[in-house]
């Protein structure tokens, strides 16, 4: 590793730990010619997913549209920003875990559903409306009947 104020390319790691959740590696380093402190740090390079649009148009994966589709399906609902952003955490865990370089869209759609189901029915039937665009009530209704077959918590 060069150090950023000699431009030596020899240096010694300090001290090492975990950062960003375990999803990489902080190491001090100290340069071995004029002793100057510095910090990288070690990320897994992950490959660039795509998802492939209903139109066979692919885009980059993008987790912040996931978080705002559901922040407008939670809009005066109680569910916290916290909440929110570990949906969308586990969503991109899943789609990663496809182990693909390209997604369909309707696939990440599925993976929003199923968190939104355990966290808000509300927020999943709103989200549900957009993402599947309704043509008429008897699929909202079909919607509405499989969250009560499923036994959906109303109190959650």
């Amino acid at each position: 590793m060069r150090c950023p104020k000699c431009q030596n390319e020899s240096s010694k790691v300090v001290d090492s730990r975990q950062a960003e959740d375990g999803r990489a590696i902080r190491r001090r380093r100290e340069c071995e010619n004029c002793g100057n402190r510095f910090t990288t740090f070690e990320r897994i390079e992950e490959m660039p997913l795509l998802v492939i649009k209903k139109d066979e148009s692919r885009e980059v994966f993008n987790r912040d549209k996931i978080l705002n589709g559901i922040i407008r399906s939670a809009q005066k609902r109680p569910v916290s920003i916290e909440d929110m952003e570990r949906t969308v955490e586990r969503v991109e865990q899943k789609v990663r875990a496809l182990g693909e370089n390209e997604v369909k869209a309707d696939v990440i759609g599925g993976f929003v559903m199923e968190e939104l189901a355990e966290l808000d029915e509300i927020t999943y039937v709103r989200f549900a409306s957009v993402y599947r665009s309704f043509k008429d009530v008897s699929e909202l209704e079909e919607l509405l009947r499989n969250i009560t077959n499923r036994g959906i918590d109303p109190e959650k």
